[in-house]
């Protein structure tokens, strides 16, 4: 057991001066001022990190982690151009191998920028459950924490390798579930892929999945103006109403992206008590729009964030998505008091683990002790006095000291200590040789 005091410390939904918290086993035990936690435990080890502040590892809400290996090959492209042009054709030809390459490349990105927690909302299915396990090694490898929301795809117009029938991803699913039993760092959720790559069926049965093991179920919804446009012409109802139609719809679903909503949607979405995952800079990307975040607080909707695919953001950090969350939510309001630092912090971590239903992204009791250590030197989040602001608004990834996920430091100024940075880029190289962006004239076509 080991008492560990800071100048600042993000302790319970708040930011604490000269603060202290608890940890044991990989746990936090406890949290508040150093002599009243010296009281509380005598004779337990003391650390003082010093001039730094400590605060939850981020979660990411939601991202694709072999998409990272196409950066940069569809860049300026639309989501159809993209989807058609870049990850329909490219991730057709990744093998097991290429498969665990970038989810290496992408959870080692993540934890040198601060996440401990990563969703990977997974869909190459052509070898039942054995496609999702390479994505867990290179999680454990790398040290951080993975929820495996595991794909249910059956658009005929999808590549073959994605899709399932229903009665077949329902029993793949509940074989990853079975395999992760009992893991601390590895979770298996369901997820429908949308209403526009799941049936009716398959939604349903995401849905009934999720009510049987009382988990989050994950489905992305109303991403661009075409789907929204698609499901009025198809069913006479938006992305949302048609959900709701289905009677998917609870607090155990975790709606991804939400841009194209509207007021009914909104009142549908608060009623129903769903969540929603944000990811600002992919939307910003793909030029899907800015979603609604605001609306959705002030009506008690709990939003969380994501990077989304490493090649729709092109950077996989969750400071970076606090920072897009709030900047976005001022210039669409055209109001600077819209969203806040604070709030943003809760949004990238204490908010990814209520929505995961899992118990991360706080410094209280009887929470993984999953941290992120901000050097109060660097340049970047200075002028210290106010850090709490410079870590949302300014910081840069030379300012995080030390990523610790349950108690283990994965991330020692600036370097992985679990694997070697050299390899994984040598592997990546192997996978993408010879690849080769879409041509300008191709992505001018595309729009």
């Amino acid at each position: 057991m080991t008492i560990v005091s800071a100048d600042l410390v993000f302790a319970a939904d708040r930011w604490e001066r000269k603060h202290a918290f608890v940890m044991q086993g990989g746990r936090i035990l406890g949290t508040g001022e150093p002599p009243a936690l010296a009281e509380r435990f005598p004779g337990e080890d003391r650390e003082d990190w010093g001039q730094v502040a400590v605060l939850p590892g981020t979660v990411n809400g939601h991202g694709h982690s072999f998409q990272i290996l196409l950066r940069g090959l569809g860049d300026d492209l639309g989501f159809m151009g993209w989807r058609d042009l870049v990850l329909y054709p490219y991730s057709e030809g990744l093998d097991r191998e290429g498969i665990k390459a970038g989810a290496l490349f992408d959870f080692a990105e993540m934890a040198k920028a601060g996440v401990t927690t990563a969703v990977d909302f997974f869909y190459l299915h052509d070898r039942g459950i054995d496609n999702d396990m390479a994505v867990v090694e290179a999680a454990r490898e790398i040290g951080i924490r993975v929820v495996l929301a595991r794909s249910m795809y059956d658009w005929a117009g999808a590549p073959k390798r994605y899709l399932e029938t229903p009665a077949h991803a329902e029993r793949n699913f509940r074989d990853l579930h079975a395999a992760l039993s009992g893991d601390r760092t590895a979770f298996a959720q369901p997820a429908p892929h949308s209403i526009h790559g799941a049936s009716p069926d398959m939604v349903r049965s995401g849905a009934k999945l999720a009510a049987e093991f009382d988990l989050p179920f994950h489905v992305h919804v109303a991403e661009g103006q075409y789907e929204r446009d698609q499901s009025l012409e198809r069913h006479g109802l938006t992305p949302v109403g048609f959900l709701d139609s289905l009677g998917v719809l609870s607090q155990r679903t975790l709606m991804v992206h939400c841009v194209w909503v509207d007021e009914k949607d909104l009142a549908i979405m608060r009623d129903r008590g769903v969540r929603v995952v944000h990811n600002p800079s992919a939307n910003a990307f793909l030029g899907d729009g800015i979603a609604p975040v605001r609306e959705m607080l002030e009506l008690g909707i709990p939003v969380c964030l994501g990077t989304d695919g490493g090649c729709t953001n092109n950077r996989q950090s969750v400071f970076e998505e606090m920072r897009m969350a709030a900047l976005l939510a001022k210039a669409r309001a055209a109001d600077a008091s819209i969203l806040g630092a604070e709030e943003t912090v809760l949004m990238g971590t204490a908010r990814g683990g209520e929505a995961l239903g899992l118990p991360i992204g706080r410094i209280a009791a009887d929470y993984a002790a999953d941290l992120v250590v901000v050097d109060l030197g660097a340049l970047s989040v200075n002028p210290s006095r106010t850090a709490q602001q410079q870590i949302v608004y300014s910081m840069q990834p030379e300012a995080i000291r030390r990523v610790v996920v349950g108690g283990e430091t994965i991330v020692e100024d600036g370097k992985l200590t679990r694997v070697d940075e050299r390899e994984i880029v040598a592997r990546v190289r192997q996978v993408t040789s010879g690849w080769e962006p879409v041509p300008r004239d191709a992505v001018v076509r595309a729009h």
